[in-house]
């Protein structure tokens, strides 16, 4: 009686939890525009390619001094929010820049600081109340989090995991901010690198034959790299290493120090 009462306020908790997470993420993320103009990214493009090395090292001092440059960019991502009938390809490109210039103006605003991990509010709940569910900026005219850019909006609508490996949250352990815009006509290509790039990664990922030791991001969203296999098959697409389908599985620590 008191094991079955136990579990059910654990699974009473959790549902709580979930819904907490849901309705604090974000806002309704369906925007009805059409016929909008799909903005430009080559303002965030140079400022990637300025202050940002090809080891994925950001200068955050220098996005700080160019923030006028910054701030010109955001406003016209907030003031140009994706519409019906934009390609697949414009609306992903312009999320994930979405998710990448306002993480770095997030740091920007309090640098300096260690770790993103530091901007957690008090008291900090995991998957209610982060960083991540701040609202501190708007997309069309409505609040918006990093966090509904990533779990409402790219993980439920595109189907695409390699996005986990374009989208960076200032952490040394993410995957490189890669130094230049994700634009629609490349945007296949830059993905398929930027996943080729982090497997090959041994700071991230080490990968052998018969053993796998994975960026923890393989474990936080397995589910998504798994709908058409295994993890161990999803690997082999992107490695030149022939992982055996039996291969042992550990993840890494993870390391949130500032990715500067």
């Amino acid at each position: 009686m008191y094991k079955k009462s136990k579990y059910g306020i654990v699974a009473l908790l959790v549902v709580i939890g979930v819904l907490l997470w849901w309705r604090s993420s974000g806002v309704s993320v369906d925007f009805a525009a059409s016929k909008a103009k799909v903005p430009s990214h080559q303002t965030w493009d140079a400022l990637l390619q300025q202050h940002v090395d090809d080891q994925g090292a950001v200068d955050y001092k220098g996005f700080l001094q160019d923030s006028t440059r910054l701030q010109t960019y955001l406003k016209t991502l907030s003031d140009h929010p994706p519409a019906e009938d934009w390609t697949r390809a414009e609306r992903l490109a312009y999320w994930i820049n979405a998710y990448n210039a306002f993480t770095v103006q997030l740091i920007v605003q309090h640098y300096p600081l260690k770790s993103i991990q530091e901007l957690h509010p008090k008291p900090y709940i995991p998957m209610v109340n982060s960083v991540w569910h701040r609202k501190f900026f708007q997309i069309g005219g409505q609040p918006m989090t990093l966090n509904a850019i990533e779990h409402k909006i790219l993980r439920v609508k595109f189907d695409e995991p390699r996005i986990h490996f374009a989208i960076v949250c200032a952490s040394a352990s993410c995957p490189q901010l890669l130094n230049r815009a994700y634009l629609p006509d490349q945007l296949d290509n830059q993905l398929d690198s930027q996943t080729r790039a982090f497997l090959a990664d041994s700071k991230r990922n080490r990968i052998q034959a018969d053993q796998l030791e994975l960026s923890r991001i393989f474990s936080w969203f397995r589910g998504d790299f798994t709908k058409k296999g295994t993890l161990q098959a999803f690997i082999n697409q992107y490695t030149d290493v022939e992982v055996d389908k039996n291969a042992k599985i550990s993840f890494l620590k993870y390391d949130w120090s500032l990715n500067e």
